[in-house]
């Protein structure tokens, strides 16, 4: 089992979570973070962390998000997607998208 973070972080990005990651296996984009499944000690603690709920186990994800499942992988190994470990402030308009659904053609996997 491993974790997912799933389509309620992309253009918000709050990085509570990777502050408490004892693997550093956080990746970051330009509007979205993922867990690199292969670092994953599925320990949980950044479930909680996370002030939308875009975090979820893979075995517990809902089957409208499973695709996330290989995004988080494939993006965990993009050369462009950095290793985040310290909390930045969440993305300009973070509020407004916090609650905002279908934002899955809004991911950016190239930096600007």
């Amino acid at each position: 089992m491993t974790y997912v973070v799933t389509e309620a972080c992309i253009q918000c990005k709050y990085t509570d979570c990777v502050t408490v990651c004892p693997m550093d296996c956080f990746m970051e984009g330009p509007n979205f973070l993922v867990i690199n499944p292969d670092e994953c000690i599925d320990c949980s603690i950044c479930v909680a962390e996370c002030p939308v709920g875009a975090i979820v186990s893979d075995h517990e994800i809902a089957d409208d998000q499973r695709h996330f499942i290989e995004l988080n992988r494939k993006l965990s190994q993009h050369p462009a997607w950095k290793r985040i470990s310290q909390a930045k402030d969440p993305l300009p308009d973070h509020e407004r998208w916090a609650a905002a659904k279908d934002k899955l053609s809004m991911l950016e996997t190239e930096p600007a």
